[in-house]
């Protein structure tokens, strides 16, 4: 991984994913799009981690591609590289996007200054995005003549109507995290995004990962499904806890009101197929 892009702290269950391409607002170059996507896939074989918190050194989150290194030739050789795709059906573009979504524990982005384009597609991969309220949320394809193409469909109709997500794209429109989050785009807002995801990581580190997980793996097959087949998968996955050595953690430290031991999954293993 590029250690000039993308570092990685992991400490107490919790990994810390952080763009560090601090003098460009973390803007998107084939070197980014490389060390973002082996940061996502290297986690799934991380031991004991129970939560992910994605975001920006410096001044913002992500400000999108970075249109200069475009314009200076510098995607030429890495266009056929990005638009190969993998056994997901994915190419790098959209990977470094919908990765996010496939780790089977959760991940919050924290979000400020700058969320453009393929930033913004980044952050939707997350499980939950935090928002400083002046943060600059923007679907800004458009104002290249280009679409949004970071797996933009598998992640946007999650949370948006669809008029909505049409009137941000044709537009290019900038709104701020205030604006943001009243439409669903984002979770919440907070003044200091990063320390109200840290907290939020560390209460989620607190629950039995092997529950947490089920939950995730349980939503992103079933959330917009329906039918019979999610209710059958609701009960796989119960099954699978019920009895379990961490379900009896969990169970043991609700009645004594101790601090519960649970035992670390197996790394590997997707959240859904997709």
């Amino acid at each position: 991984m590029s250690e000039d892009r993308v570092k990685i702290r992991i400490e107490n269950h919790v990994a810390e994913v952080a763009m560090v391409r601090s003098d460009k607002h973390n803007a998107l170059d084939g070197s980014m799009f490389r060390a973002l996507t082996e940061a996502a896939l290297g986690l799934l074989d991380e031991q004991g981690l129970r939560a992910v918190v994605l975001h920006g050194e410096g001044p913002s989150f992500c400000s999108g591609i970075d249109v200069g290194w475009l314009a200076s030739g510098g995607g030429e050789g890495f266009a056929e590289e990005a638009v190969r795709r993998d056994d997901f059906g994915a190419n790098l573009f959209q990977r470094v996007a919908t990765a996010w979504m496939e780790l089977p524990m959760p991940v919050i982005a924290a979000v400020h200054g700058n969320c453009y384009g393929g930033g913004l597609q980044i952050a939707l991969g997350a499980d939950i995005r935090i928002t400083a309220p002046d943060a600059k949320w923007s679907i800004r394809e458009a104002h290249w003549g280009l679409v949004p193409d970071m797996g933009i469909t598998a992640t946007l109709p999650r949370l948006l109507r669809l008029d909505l997500a049409k009137e941000l794209t044709y537009t290019a429109g900038t709104i701020d995290g205030e604006q943001a989050t009243r439409i669903g785009l984002t979770t919440r807002v907070d003044d200091d995004p990063l320390a109200a995801a840290r907290d939020l990581a560390a209460e989620i580190r607190r629950r039995s990962p092997d529950a947490v997980r089920a939950a995730k793996r349980l939503f992103e097959s079933a959330w917009h499904e329906g039918g019979k087949r999610n209710l059958e998968l609701e009960t796989e996955l119960q099954k699978t806890l019920i009895g379990s050595p961490n379900q009896m953690a969990a169970v043991m430290a609700g009645v004594s009101g101790e601090t519960p031991e649970f035992a670390d999954p197996e790394p590997g293993g997707r959240a859904a197929a997709r």
